[in-house]
């Protein structure tokens, strides 16, 4: 039912996005130059301070009067090309006071890898490092490799089904295997280990939760056919079994031995007519524009359309098709505000509220 409403609801964002062009959200450029970039975000207790991650293995540091240095840089240990490099940044919610932060990336090694790090004033600290995550990986596509912490205060890590195509050994469904996962952890246990938060992933390229009640996003990037965005709300009653790969979005995909779970469908979807592989994005919780608070802001790499919605009754409702495009759009990110930015993988940033 979520499928149909999510289909229903892109037939007519797409029809009535003129009406509400009025209120759209509008990108201004906010900085230029960057090697790759896939990730924009910010540090607690640094409110003026933003964080752009730079697939080749870099984080750069921008302060409140756009001046950038190398936060950090670990080139020498991702294998970067393709869909492989450093993908990921979170910072503790408690990194004010105790200066950790954690990346995910691919490894020279070739092991999808989430490891921490502490800093000191305004860079990280390389010996500090631990590695929490290092998973074989027999394919270089489909990392997932996003990084957020959760409303229940874990660290969240999405990995997609292992690569190849059609997830060939059947990953996904299998509970065996960390590959097509979200995986969690409590970081303030150092005994803790991975769990499996949800199944059923292709490759999870960006997920979020919405910062004013805890609700999870993720945008799954498709086979052929199918893109799709999956929900779950904060009180959701147990694991999520996203469907990969008995489905591709609503469709069915293969037959197979379904996982455990509940089989969730997608809550918005579309075709590879208007795009090949979506990039989730954000709940948008800024003040620049009041009138758009509680939009989900997301869109697509091959196309560079943006679409936006809100959840009514368990669906994407009121979605709409913004009037501007970004291209080569790698990822989305939030500032301490609330306020949303576009990247462009050519290497532009975009404030789009």
């Amino acid at each position: 039912m979520a499928a149909v409403l999510g289909t229903a609801a892109m037939l007519l964002g797409i029809a009535g996005s003129a009406s509400g062009a009025r209120s759209a959200f509008r990108p201004l450029v906010y900085a230029r130059g960057f090697d790759a970039p896939v990730l924009l975000t910010h540090a607690p207790g640094e409110r003026q301070v933003a964080y752009v991650v730079e697939q080749s293995g870099r984080i750069i540091r921008i302060d409140a009067r756009r001046r950038r240095t190398v936060f950090l840089d670990v080139r020498a240990v991702v294998e970067y090309g393709g869909e492989q490099g450093l993908l990921g940044l979170a910072f503790d919610p408690g990194y004010a006071r105790n200066r950790r932060f954690y990346i995910a990336y691919t490894s020279i090694s070739g092991r999808n890898t989430v490891a921490r790090f502490r800093s000191k004033a305004a860079k990280a600290v390389p010996s500090s490092r631990k590695t929490l995550l290092a998973v074989p990986d027999p394919y270089g596509n489909h990392n997932g490799g996003h990084l957020a912490f959760g409303p229940d205060g874990r660290l969240y890590t999405s990995i997609g089904d292992g690569g190849s195509g059609g997830d060939p050994e059947n990953r996904s469904q299998n509970m065996q295997s960390q590959f097509g996962k979200l995986l969690a952890l409590d970081t303030s246990r150092s005994s803790a280990n991975w769990t499996i938060a949800a199944l059923g992933l292709r490759n999870p390229w960006r997920f979020s939760f919405d910062r004013a009640n805890g609700d999870l996003y993720i945008g799954d990037v498709g086979q052929n056919a199918v893109e799709e965005v999956d929900f779950a709300p904060r009180r959701s009653p147990g694991l999520e079994n996203y469907g990969w790969d008995l489905f591709e979005g609503s469709q069915r995909f293969e037959n197979g031995s379904q996982g455990p779970g509940k089989l969730v469908s997608p809550v918005f979807e579309y075709t590879h007519d208007q795009g090949c592989s979506i990039t989730g994005g954000y709940v948008y919780r800024g003040s620049a524009r009041a009138s758009e608070r509680g939009r989900y802001v997301f869109g697509d790499y091959c196309s560079g359309t943006i679409w936006s919605f809100r959840i009514s009754d368990g669906g994407a409702a009121d979605v709409r098709e913004e009037p501007f495009d970004v291209e080569s759009l790698s990822s989305f990110g939030e500032n301490a505000a609330g306020e949303l930015f576009a990247v462009s993988h050519d290497g532009t940033i975009f404030r789009i509220s």
